[in-house]
């Protein structure tokens, strides 16, 4: 069987799965996965807790069995239900939550654990990955006296180290202080470009595909569910679901007439949808703006589109950056969140007029 190749330039993806499937217990946890990533991208694998990302990942590793599908490593077969190259061999490294920091070797020794090399050679690749991640006179240190987030970037300089050609990456930073986490998936990110080095990221925080994959896999009830740049997966969701993993959205139901759904704050285009259906207009709290009155005097510095609704102030939240403000609308008491930069806190039983950015919103038919 060939492998399918760039057509931009004539090369293999650096790493390839077809149709991974994995039954547990009469459960299929994967269910026909299919992905590949080129040589030098990051491609996240994004979705909640048990959606089977992780059990993906571990295949790929060869820690684990598919029952159906194949693996491929540069074009070459690695795995399939036959066939199956042991997981030293794959040339793919590997970082999960948990360092796994040999305690009783130094630094420099548990980055060179594994090679195959001179002594002297394993001391040197140690010391020139030690000092890219800064930690350098960490060399002869035993792991105790590092830190979380100095663990972390010496397990990543031990997992390059052998120069794989993939990175398998589970959740490396869930355990790190948020105010280290930033900086070190950049810090990472960069050495990983540095060394050319493709990765497979799985995670299931939004904020942290986006920022550093140059492509995500959505993933849900071991499928994936949409593949595609960060931009693209967050303005082109395929389903409600896939809004709202991403952040806070409000929803509207309405009805379809000639393309078009009634609401209290006007007419939506519903393009596609038979006559008599119904659809739900799925928005974002950030696209909802907030006035005084209905002539568009407000806080909101989103420009008033559509047909005002009012709505009577619930509750509202500083977050930091941004005011969270939920309203109970006249309409049909349904709860509506909007959010407006910096600091608005208007009093419960407030009465102010919302309207929605139509240009971003979601319509999608009801289950």
């Amino acid at each position: 069987m060939t492998t399918s190749q760039n057509p931009n330039t004539g090369t293999h993806p650096r790493l390839e799965i077809r149709d991974l499937v994995r039954v547990y217990e009469g459960k299929t946890v994967v269910d026909h996965v299919s992905l590949s990533i080129e040589p030098g991208k990051v491609m996240c694998l994004l979705g909640p807790s048990g959606c089977g990302k992780s059990t993906t990942l571990r295949m790929i590793a060869g820690v684990d069995m598919q029952n159906a599908g194949e693996i491929y490593v540069d074009g070459a077969l690695v795995c399939d239900t036959v066939f199956r190259v042991p997981p030293e061999r794959r040339s793919i490294g590997l970082m999960f939550q948990d360092f796994a920091l040999f305690p009783h070797l130094t630094v420099g020794e548990n980055v060179a654990f594994g090679l195959t090399t001179s002594a002297a050679d394993k001391k040197a690749r140690a010391r020139s990955l030690l000092e890219r991640v800064g930690l350098a006179h960490f060399m002869d240190a035993y792991p105790h006296h590092l830190s979380g987030g100095e663990q972390q970037r010496v397990a990543l300089a031990r997992a390059l180290a052998p120069r794989p050609s993939i990175m398998l990456m589970d959740e490396p930073f869930s355990g790190l202080d948020n105010r280290l986490r930033d900086g070190i998936r950049d810090e990472t990110l960069d050495l990983l470009k540095e060394e050319g080095t493709s990765v497979l990221l799985v995670t299931h925080e939004p904020e942290e595909a986006m920022r550093m994959a140059d492509e995500i896999a959505l993933m849900r009830d071991g499928k994936i569910v949409q593949r595609g740049a960060p931009y693209n997966i967050y303005n082109a969701p395929v389903d409600r679901e896939s809004v709202g993993f991403f952040s806070d959205i409000n929803v509207l139901r309405g009805k379809v007439q000639g393309a078009l759904t009634d609401t209290p704050f006007g007419q939506f285009l519903a393009p596609g949808q038979p006559d008599g259906s119904e659809v739900e207009i799925v928005f974002r709290p950030q696209h909802v703006s907030i006035d005084f009155d209905r002539h568009g005097k407000g806080p909101n510095p989103t420009a008033m589109a559509g047909t005002p609704a009012r709505g009577i102030v619930e509750r509202a939240r500083f977050m930091g950056s941004e005011s969270l403000v939920e309203f109970r609308m006249d309409h049909d008491g349904q709860m509506l969140k909007a959010t407006v930069p910096n600091v608005f806190m208007p009093k419960p039983g407030t009465p102010l007029w919302l309207t929605v950015r139509r240009d971003r919103c979601f319509v999608f038919p009801v289950k």
